[in-house]
């Protein structure tokens, strides 16, 4: 799984390396127009794929935000992928503006995960959360409790980046993963946690606080 301090998400490489090398071609012909505009294309990718360092809260049980963006749904459902009973749900969404690097959102194992062809309904929808493409991981935290995560596509999202399988340890918001060009995280908790965020509020991934499992 890569979790690199760098200042680029190696997802973004490759979507660099093109426009930024048709702007060096169009640079050299002395196409003005074209090489602005690849330009400005090239720069945009580059912030799109940043991968900032992050302050991650210390204490034991905090479970922080996976991703940066607004969060849109903050309520109880009936039911939750890969948990039984009613629970918690904060859906995040992530504009293209954000920053799409996501983390875990509390220390803990993998114990299981999907992954799901769907639509590409936009990310802020409620219906998207049913009907998009969508990867889930079930993480069991360190006091036993059982947490879902789910990165699902959005309006223009195609891809989706989740690098932990079933077994893997990882630390509070260390990175797993991301998704392309707008798109949403829903995490699912215990129906009786009890949220310190509300409903609008931005997130910053790593650092925003969503409560307490202890």
């Amino acid at each position: 799984m890569l979790d690199r301090n760098q200042p680029i998400a190696d997802e973004g490489y490759p979507f660099i390396v093109v426009p930024a090398f048709l702007t060096l071609i169009c640079a050299l012909l002395g196409w003005n127009l074209p090489t602005l505009l690849l330009l400005g294309l090239t720069l945009f990718i580059i912030y799109f794929f940043r991968n900032p360092e992050r302050v991650v809260p210390g204490q034991p049980g905090v479970v922080v935000a996976p991703a940066d963006g607004r969060i849109v749904y903050l309520g109880k459902v009936d039911s939750a992928p890969m948990l039984e009973g009613e629970a918690l749900k904060i859906s995040i969404f992530m504009s293209v503006f954000n920053v799409h690097v996501n983390r875990f959102p509390c220390t803990g194992r993998v114990v299981d995960s999907y992954y799901r062809k769907g639509r590409f309904f936009n990310a802020a929808l409620d219906k998207a959360s049913e009907k998009n493409e969508q990867a889930g991981l079930l993480i069991e935290a360190d006091d036993g409790t059982r947490v879902a995560c789910v990165q699902i596509a959005g309006l223009i999202a195609r891809r989706i980046v989740c690098y932990p399988e079933v077994g893997d340890a990882l630390e509070v918001g260390e990175r797993y993963g991301l998704i392309r060009f707008g798109s949403r995280v829903d995490i699912y908790l215990p129906a009786e946690f009890e949220p310190k965020v509300t409903l609008g509020q931005t997130t910053v991934g790593g650092e925003t606080v969503l409560g307490n499992l202890q």
